[in-house]
């Protein structure tokens, strides 16, 4: 603290006072998106599928509207209470309304 009084007194402001004062730390990025949207959030999924989603070209919103995850063959629906699925070819959570090259139609 009394580095931050210090700090106060020299810079001639409150802010570098106030900010010595917060004990919060920022919050990491990946941690924001997955609240945001929980399907992607990544965390725990081995790096060789997360790879793997890249390499089939997975994305959270399909350009495709007809072309969508949920409606999709390798589609794995979400369980109760969840908003997001799965897919056959990776794991990891999958938004419904995603894509990947490797999308077929449902039969």
């Amino acid at each position: 603290m009394r580095s931050c009084l210090s700090a106060a007194a020299l810079t001639g402001g409150g802010l570098a006072f106030t900010h010595c004062a917060s004990s919060k730390k920022p919050q990491p990025v990946q941690a924001q998106t997955a609240q945001a949207d929980p399907c992607s959030d990544l965390t725990g999924v081995d790096p060789t599928d997360v790879q793997k989603r890249k390499s089939l070209g997975y994305t959270n919103k399909s350009p495709l509207p007809d072309s969508q995850c949920d409606n999709c063959k390798l589609w794995v629906p979400a369980k109760e209470g969840k908003e997001c699925g799965g897919c056959l070819l990776f794991t990891g959570p999958v938004n419904p309304e995603g894509h990947c090259t490797y999308w077929a139609p449902q039969v």
